[in-house]
């Protein structure tokens, strides 16, 4: 059970909500209200599950691959994140309706998981974890199954506190309107695709 509780301490500290799935999490929280925000953080944690396991289980090939072409899989991921900004900003406000502006609860998953998978670099991430809580040598597949369920966990917390938190400060900001809430992350979103842009620009012309 080591391995789950250090798995659950490694998703805690590096499943911090930040980025873009924290921004879409938050929005949505506050649009739509918490089961929005727990179904589009759950998303991301499972992107984060599988980065997980191929870190945990030496899938070399996968990574490798993955590695090989983040940066038309960055490009991907950016290009979803400036078109869900836009989305935000382009917004009409007959969305205004409680009942109109409720996604599926797929589609909630889908994007988030989405923008999660699209961040190859978060098998780096994982595997300079597990390197410094000291993990991966003679790991078995029990183990490793733990370790992955743990992180799972972990991050899985963080998208419920972000929600619930968001849900919780929602009646202190009545005085700013849904329209105007929503244009904030949709600006923000933006922000995010335009550092991912950046990033690319700097990565292939450096």
């Amino acid at each position: 059970m080591g391995y789950l509780f250090r798995g659950i301490l490694i998703g805690l500290l590096f499943g911090v909500p930040a980025g873009a799935v924290g921004a879409m999490t938050a929005q949505r929280a506050y649009s739509s209200g918490l089961r929005s925000g727990l179904l589009t953080g759950l998303g991301s944690s499972v992107a984060d599950c599988l980065y997980a396991c191929v870190g945990t289980f030496g899938l070399s090939l996968i990574s490798d691959f993955l590695l090989a072409h983040q940066t038309i899989i960055n490009l991907l991921g950016g290009a979803l994140i400036l078109a869900m900004g836009l989305g935000l900003l382009l917004k009409t406000n007959s969305a205004n309706a409680p009942k109109a502006q409720s996604p599926q609860g797929v589609k909630l998953f889908l994007s988030s998981f989405a923008v999660g998978i699209t961040n190859p670099a978060a098998i780096l991430t994982f595997l300079f974890a597990f390197s410094w809580f000291g993990l991966g040598e003679g790991m078995g597949a029990m183990d490793g199954t733990f370790l992955v369920t743990g992180v799972f966990i972990g991050t899985y917390l963080w998208w419920f506190t972000l929600s619930a938190g968001v849900v919780a400060i929602k009646k202190k900001m009545e005085k700013y309107s849904l329209r105007t809430i929503e244009k904030c992350f949709g600006g923000v979103l933006l922000g995010f695709s335009l550092v991912i842009f950046v990033r690319i620009f700097i990565g292939i012309f450096h």
